[in-house]
């Protein structure tokens, strides 16, 4: 298995202020996934993916194609256009030893911080070279939680080299790569897709317009922040990695202007939630749990997410306890989870 994303799953069996509660097991946000209803495969067309609503007592089967039906005129849609690069290189040492090396975020001058496997094998100093014999990367420092420092040492690293790094979840290979990206997608930087934006299409967004709901942009950079697994028992013990972002001033007008926000991800919602707290760009740590004081985003539209993660606790915090309930009609009722699955759209809980 190649590196991906550092995500796991349970089978059958400038930074910005925290918010959580006193000593809350992880394994609350624990929950029974059964493999079959991990998506491998993308739907087509984008829109036809099942849509659970939830934003009310009653729960409601549709079709993200409705989303423009339960949107009004006045509410703004805010969506992450960040791009995913293709951060995954093969590579091998001078004693033919293959390596993988996944580039996580650019330092400056030439230099990433990276995951790197086998890493125990890699001493720094260590040259790694493409198939056709061409250095392509210095390995240098140590960090913590296992990253490198690396030194990009050709010219067209990532773009001619590099691959998309899909979750390793994801056994089967993808026909079309740009299904991993959002059809706005724009600024190179992510390691990971912005799921829940997977879903739009340009039809979409474009029925959104007419209908009077405006649609913005914001720019988070998904990465181990995103993905890390929560693997401290207490979830205040877990801490996010920092992670860029940047919204726009006229993004953030906007959101005080309309009548409701709907943040179409997680990651949507964490960029402008450090914005209402810090500077519109920086770096944020922001880990969102239940007792968080949301100032910005009305409505979230978000993916089915992995047991004990992050955005789990975060959905847990935004629509409260009733995540479960909602998972559990999920489950049954054969909805497609994780990256490539199926969505939903739940109100922040009052």
């Amino acid at each position: 298995m190649g590196i991906g994303p550092p995500v796991f799953y349970a089978a059958p069996g400038i930074s910005c202020p925290r918010s959580y509660p006193a000593l809350v097991s992880r394994e609350k946000y624990g929950y029974r996934l059964p493999n079959e209803q991990i998506a491998q495969k993308p739907v087509e067309p984008r829109s036809a993916a099942k849509l659970l609503d939830g934003r009310d007592g009653n729960v409601v089967h549709r079709r993200v194609a409705d989303l423009p039906d339960l949107l009004a005129p006045g509410d703004l849609l805010v969506v992450n256009d960040s791009r995913v690069l293709p951060a995954r290189l093969r590579l091998q040492k001078e004693t033919g030893g293959h390596v993988e090396v996944l580039l996580l975020e650019q330092r400056g001058d030439g230099a990433w911080e990276a995951l790197v496997r086998p890493g125990r094998r890699v001493p720094p100093g260590t040259v790694l070279s493409s198939a056709d014999g061409r250095p392509v990367v210095e390995v240098l420092d140590r960090l913590v939680e296992g990253r490198r420092v690396v030194r990009l040492l050709a010219e067209g690293v990532p773009e001619e080299l590099g691959t998309v790094a899909l979750p390793p979840y994801i056994r089967e290979p993808l026909a079309d790569p740009d299904r991993y990206q959002t059809v706005y997608a724009a600024r190179p930087g992510s390691v990971a897709a912005p799921t829940a934006g997977l879903h739009l299409t340009d039809e979409l967004l474009s029925d959104c317009r007419a209908r009077g709901i405006a649609v913005a942009t914001v720019d988070l950079a998904v990465g181990l922040g995103t993905f890390r697994p929560i693997t401290a028992e207490r979830i205040e013990d877990h801490r996010m990695h920092a992670e860029r972002y940047d919204v726009p001033a006229e993004t953030m007008d906007a959101c005080r202007d309309a009548t409701r926000v709907v943040a179409v991800g997680t990651t949507t919602l964490r960029a402008l939630e450090s914005a209402a707290r810090g500077p519109l760009a920086g770096r944020t740590e922001l880990f969102v749990t239940p007792g968080f004081e949301f100032q910005v985003v009305d409505v979230l539209l978000t993916n089915f997410h992995l047991p004990h993660s992050s955005l789990l606790v975060l959905l847990a915090a935004f629509c409260g306890e009733r995540w479960r309930d909602l998972y559990d009609v999920a489950l049954a009722e054969d909805y497609r989870f994780l990256s490539f699955g199926d969505a939903m759209l739940v109100g922040r809980a009052q």
